[in-house]
């Protein structure tokens, strides 16, 4: 009896857990946004207030930006305003790191620089490594690489602590079926589980 009593709360603690962090961390989100936007528009409009203003207001002020940024000439201007962030010594590295995160999202990248989940296989060896093709080419790299038909490969370690990049030739790696989310997803639990698409394809992975 304990032991039911046992596996139902886990059970109960685990499908409640993700949601409630999820729903959590979207509220504080919510109301940073809120806070913030209101704190910008105060001076402008007073004690009026409804709810949802500021992050209507904060929406409103990003689709602007984009629609502003995508004008001709814009590229040169956003250029002069990110010059300060990309010539500081410390502040380069951070802002250059979150503008390539923010950059992987971006809906204009071309297919040739979209990632893609493959499987590396090594010749002569019965193991495979799940990554993430980031690099179809290696002759624009600094001089030292091996150069040649390789492309560059991240593989991700378990539970997301960190992950290498490798130069490989081209026919080491195999493209696989499958979406970089999930593959990432699955890396984050060290494939502690499949999709039912991963088993019903054959493609799953210890």
């Amino acid at each position: 009896m304990t032991k039911h009593l046992y596996q139902y709360f886990f059970r109960g603690l685990i499908t409640a857990l993700p949601l409630g962090l999820t729903i959590y961390l979207l509220y504080v989100f919510l109301r940073w946004t809120e806070t913030l936007a209101m704190q910008l528009i105060r001076p402008f409009i007073g004690e009026f207030y409804v709810p949802g203003m500021g992050l209507l207001l904060g929406i409103s002020g990003i689709f602007l930006l984009g629609f502003l940024v995508s004008q001709r000439g814009a590229g040169r201007l956003l250029s002069l305003v990110e010059l300060p962030f990309t010539n500081l010594p410390v502040v380069k590295s951070i802002y250059s790191s979150l503008k390539d995160f923010a950059d992987y999202f971006s809906p204009r990248r071309s297919p040739a620089s979209q990632q893609m989940v493959v499987a590396l296989r090594i010749p002569g060896q019965d193991l495979e490594l799940v990554g993430l093709l980031t690099r179809q080419r290696v002759d624009d790299l600094p001089g030292g690489f091996l150069q040649g038909d390789r492309v560059a490969v991240y593989l991700p370690m378990g539970y997301m602590i960190g992950g290498y990049t490798v130069f490989v030739p081209r026919g080491w790696v195999q493209p696989i079926d499958m979406p970089v989310e999930e593959a990432m997803r699955a890396s984050l639990f060290a494939w502690m589980s499949a999709s039912g698409n991963d088993a019903s394809s054959g493609q799953t992975r210890p």
